[in-house]
């Protein structure tokens, strides 16, 4: 069985299979040679010989047919070894369905909604069983009068009650209301949690993208350079450059090779991150992603993006929910001090009366206790939202204005790199590597041409990368995706 971990390569599958009809010809052609020795003595020679000849004959057709399925098992083989891309909305929607703290959450929002019911919910009534006035102990005349005998339950008074509570103001709307309210701000933190999240796997996969482009630039340079090595020995060989100028361009080369080796660390190790994310366990090999690494020139106004955020800010939203659950609260806390009456009835046996009905009203003196306090407490809960709301107001704009500006500033940047400096690099490195292998440049020209070339290519990824980043926290900041 394949191990998709550490596939078979392609040529040993195909190694093994086309082979494997011609061994089994040859390994059977070698059994009825030995038959027919065998056979010898009983005169069977002759039927042994014919017999290997329709074998062979058999097995040569096999193998026929099995080039074929060897020939499919190579490409599945091939396709098997092939890592699976994501672009940026295959892996949101994984994330969405996947990230086990999205999933926690979205089960805390299940609660809240449990908790509806509870806050809905009438008192339940109250039902009394009595059984009294019971004589174990003495003699006592019946009722109805006559000598005292032996009766327990002669005089026993059964009697049964109920009562209900009946709340008032609205005391059970106001409840749900306030249960509402908080499922509502559970929601907006839901949404505020899951923003976060995007952010984070937002990075990871500009990460994995800087990373992938970086890998190609620095392989593309290692080339470039072996290129010019292969040049240079030529000419060592020639008698044009001297043993040392040789052994320092071989000496360089380590740079180019550290390059490409931590490029491939720091793409591993985005992709972790992104596997981390999205709760799965494909090997690293296996997973990959795709996407334009690339940035826009044109830029919206501030003030758009300003009003999105407080339209779309889930945090900003749950703050104003906040607010308005409070004044519920204290709604609630009003009418909790109010007086709630208890209904209630009975009847029972009083001999020599065989059945009565009673009705009572009880109702409490809220004399004292008027629930002053939590009236108190919820009046001063609205004054302390709404001083939040205004600071998550003020942190709404903090934040678009600030990754604005990141923004803006590394657009300010990469526009000079994608018109002037990209070309200039290239041309320099070319121009004087051309120059050096003809003699026209010395070492140290050569090797600074190098140097800029890759320092500027490099600048200009990273650039990229912190534009793409800046992107990614406009969309954070604003709540919702403004910038792909």
């Amino acid at each position: 069985m394949c191990n998709l971990e550490n596939p078979i390569p392609r040529w040993s599958i195909c190694g093994l299979l086309f082979p494997l009809w011609r061994k089994t010809e040859r390994g059977a052609g070698k059994f009825l040679n030995r038959l027919g020795v065998c056979a010898a003595p009983f005169g069977l020679s002759a039927l042994s010989r014919k017999t290997e000849r329709v074998a062979g004959k058999f097995l040569s057709r096999l193998g026929g047919c099995a080039a074929p399925f060897a020939l499919l098992a190579c490409l599945a083989t091939g396709a098997w070894a092939q890592p699976r891309s994501f672009t940026w909305q295959e892996l949101r929607d994984k994330f969405q369905e996947n990230n086990p703290t999205l999933r926690a959450a979205q089960i805390g929002i299940d609660e809240s909604r449990a908790q509806e019911i509870t806050a809905y919910l009438r008192p339940n009534p109250d039902v009394t069983g009595t059984f009294d006035q019971m004589n174990f102990f003495s003699t006592q005349p019946p009722p109805s009068g006559g000598p005292a005998i032996y009766s327990p339950f002669a005089y026993a008074l059964p009697s049964a009650s109920i009562s209900y509570l009946h709340e008032r103001q609205h005391k059970r709307e106001l409840r749900q209301q306030s249960a509402q309210q908080g499922t509502a701000i559970t929601v907006s933190q839901y949404a505020d949690q899951e923003r976060n999240l995007l952010f984070n796997l937002r990075t990871a996969f500009v990460q994995a993208l800087e990373q992938k482009a970086i890998l190609d630039l620095t392989r593309e340079s290692l080339a470039f350079y072996n290129r010019l090595l292969d040049v240079s020995n030529e000419r060592l060989k020639a008698g044009d450059i001297a043993r040392v100028d040789f052994q320092r361009l071989e000496l360089q080369r380590v740079q180019f090779e550290t390059d490409v080796q931590t490029a491939l660390v720091n793409l591993r190790t985005a992709k972790i991150q992104l596997l981390m994310l999205l709760n799965d366990r494909t090997p690293v090999e296996q997973f990959d992603v795709t996407g334009r690494f690339d940035f826009d020139t044109d830029m919206r106004p501030l003030q758009e993006f300003r009003d999105q955020a407080l339209t779309n800010r889930p945090d900003l939203r749950a703050a104003m929910q906040s607010v308005d659950k409070a004044q519920t609260d204290h709604k609630l806390a009003v009418a909790n001090g109010s007086v709630d009456p208890t209904f209630g009835a009975d009847f029972a046996r009083n001999p020599p009366i065989p059945v009565y009905l009673g009705v009572n009203v009880t109702i409490p003196l809220r004399i004292f206790d008027r629930n002053q306090g939590e009236k108190l407490r919820t009046l001063q809960d609205i004054t302390r939202n709404e001083r939040l709301r205004d600071a998550a107001t003020a942190q709404v704009f903090s934040d678009v204005d600030s990754a604005y500006a990141t923004l803006e500033s590394n657009l300010t940047l990469l526009r000079p790199y994608k018109e002037t400096y990209l070309k200039d690099a290239t041309e320099v490195r070319e121009t004087v590597s051309f120059a050096y292998t003809r003699g026209g440049a010395s070492l140290l020209d050569f090797l600074q041409a190098q140097q800029d070339y890759r320092s500027t290519e490099l600048n200009y990824l990273n650039l990229v990368g912190s534009y793409l980043t800046a992107a990614a926290q406009l969309n954070l900041s604003v709540g919702q995706e403004v910038i792909r």
